[in-house]
């Protein structure tokens, strides 16, 4: 009863804001208050149980995209955006429910759960797109990527924790695409405006051949898991 009473809260205040002005990186609030608390790695994990239900108890999230995968991503990003969810600042009605106060707890346990997140391997076998290194369609992604990507999330998709950018090596293939389409058309409402302006003129075919190249780029041997069978062992 509570989730549904929540989740029909929820709707009604989306309904409110929709189209609503909201600068990408205000700052300030919860988001402030998460980044400089001193993570407890131990109540992080126990936080994380709501999460794995969805992005599964290694992080990786699923390959089809549905969700992305988290194990790995800077703390500070996934602080603002999980910020952002519980501000109303960005829409996701399937998330809401599980990122609440009520959930998952205030901005200390945002703090422990995503540090305790950041600390996971990442799966070795990402979704991918369909264009292999060599071809005409990977060519013109790397360029794409390389003319427009690069300043803010790197030569290596490492993003910038300093800024927020998110690392977008090693994220599903599918997973991406929605989200640079989201972007793109104006329907992720806590976007970069500098990306949506860097994009804006993507066609589709621009927009899968550069998500195809990055989902190639690959991540440090260090920051994987050893093989795909590996498992969580804090949820063995």
């Amino acid at each position: 009863m509570r989730g549904s009473i929540l989740t029909s809260s929820f709707i009604a205040i989306s309904i409110a804001l929709c189209g609503s002005a909201h600068a990408w990186n205000e700052g300030g609030g919860e988001q402030d208050e998460a980044l400089h608390l001193t993570p407890d790695l131990e109540n992080g994990m126990d936080v994380y149980e709501v999460c794995s239900a969805c992005h599964l108890p290694e992080g990786w999230g699923t390959e089809e995209g549905t969700f992305p995968q988290l194990a790995g991503q800077h703390k500070e990003v996934m602080i603002k955006q999980l910020a952002d969810i519980r501000a109303l600042n960005r829409d996701n009605p399937t998330m809401y429910p599980f990122a609440l106060p009520e959930s998952i707890g205030d901005a200390q346990a945002l703090a422990d759960v995503v540090a305790y997140i950041e600390k996971l391997p990442m799966t070795p076998e990402n979704g991918k797109g369909e264009w292999a290194e060599g071809t005409p369609e990977f060519e013109n992604g790397k360029k794409l990527y390389v003319d427009n990507c690069v300043k803010c999330h790197g030569d290596d998709g490492m993003g910038s924790r300093e800024k927020f950018y998110p690392r977008i090596n090693g994220q599903h293939y599918n997973y991406m695409v929605r989200q640079f389409e989201w972007i793109r058309d104006g329907k992720r409402r806590n976007a970069n405006p500098e990306m949506v302006e860097q994009i804006k003129r993507f066609t589709d075919a621009d927009m899968k051949q550069v998500i195809n190249y990055t989902s190639r780029i690959p991540v440090p041997k260090d920051q994987v898991a050893p093989s795909v069978d590996w498992m969580n062992p804090d949820f063995e």
